[in-house]
């Protein structure tokens, strides 16, 4: 057994010993030339992550803040907002643009089923347009991965006017997410998920369209302002002090998922997902997301199956792995895991041998 329980949790994920090294480092001046140079150097690599041209910072702060940031900054006061919601997160999005004064309208799939390009088409033929569209990529409570690029395609036929906004928290670093082809304007991720660090910062980019509408958006606040912050923290001087360890571990694991590549990540969160339903299929227990194109790379949802969830959770936790009961209602209906970030699929079936 390791010296601490190896998570596959659907986040936070586990943190390879050489990132937690960075983070117990002595402490440096976040005003330091030293590491201006480093947030400089991490918004300059996380264009490359998001695959884009356009702009690319990060934040101190749960990817939930995020959320709320689209919201006080790409959406008028009173404004409408669409949200495709099927799970947990997707419809926390929308409770979140109610809070803010917004009008969040909600285009429902069924929790565990992915949402349909014809449906969206339907929707902005009949009106009213919505200033923005909110799409969750990978909806974590459920394990179901959006076919984002038919559904910003979309958005960008019959609602031109409209901007595209990604949770990408459990997708961003596992599955592709081509930033500027896709036509995407906002997408954001937490640092605990695919990129397999900490929580404590959301990564996210944002489309010249996106920042020209957030100018004329008044009363956006002043920690998540983008049209001020994205520039100073570009320029490496956050507007407030960031988690200084984070950022560092940061700046090296771009650096390690550089050296890997992108389509190699890619290939191997594919290759986890395989590796779970083929294990799943072997046991008879099925998958809670029925359409296999529609199954995560980076998180595993499947029913009890006549199971006890909290057993085969227990059997892991003594083994040394923690895994996920099922979220919300789904608790004990269901079992998640997250294969996401560093692991492997050795790694993988090392967790699974233990839960049966």
């Amino acid at each position: 057994m390791a010296d601490h329980p190896m998570l596959f949790l659907p986040g936070p994920t586990e943190v390879d010993l050489e990132l937690r090294e960075i983070m117990s480092t002595p402490l440096v001046g976040h005003r330091s030339a030293g590491f201006v140079a480093a947030t400089q150097d991490v918004c300059a690599r996380l264009k490359g992550l998001f695959q884009t041209k356009a702009h690319a910072a990060f934040e101190t702060c749960p990817a939930t803040a995020l959320m709320e940031a689209a919201i006080r900054n790409l959406v008028p006061h009173g404004g409408l907002t669409l949200h495709l919601a099927g799970g947990a997160f997707s419809e926390r999005w929308a409770k979140i643009s109610g809070y803010c004064g917004r009008k969040p309208e909600s285009l429902t799939a069924a929790w565990g089923t992915a949402h349909s390009a014809d449906a969206l088409r339907a929707r902005l033929a009949a009106g009213p347009q919505p200033h923005a569209v909110m799409i969750t990529h990978n909806e974590t409570s459920t394990g179901v991965l959006q076919p984002l690029r038919e559904l910003a395609a979309v958005v960008r036929e019959h609602a031109p006017q409209a901007l595209v906004c990604v949770d990408a928290v459990t997708s961003l670093a596992g599955a592709n997410l081509p930033f500027d082809d896709w036509g995407i304007d906002l997408a954001f991720a937490g640092t605990q998920k695919c990129l397999a660090l900490p929580p404590g910062l959301t990564v996210f980019a944002l489309s010249e369209r996106a920042m020209a509408a957030a100018a004329q958006v008044p009363d956006r606040g002043f920690l998540f302002d983008f049209v001020r912050a994205v520039p100073e923290t570009v320029a490496g001087k956050p507007l407030a002090t960031p988690c200084v360890p984070l950022v560092l571990a940061l700046q090296h694991q771009l650096r390690r998922i550089e050296k890997e590549t992108l389509a190699t990540r890619f290939a191997r969160h594919l290759q986890m997902r395989d590796t779970m339903q083929r294990w799943a299929a072997a046991h008879a227990i099925e998958p809670f997301v029925k359409d296999e194109a529609a199954r995560s790379p980076t998180v595993s949802c499947f029913f009890a199956s006549g199971r006890d969830v909290k057993a085969m959770a227990e059997r892991a936790s003594q083994a040394g792995y923690k895994i996920d009961q099922g979220y919300g209602d789904l608790k004990g209906k269901t079992f998640r895991i997250g294969h996401m970030g560093d692991h492997t699929t050795a790694r993988l079936d090392a967790c699974l041998a233990t839960l049966l």
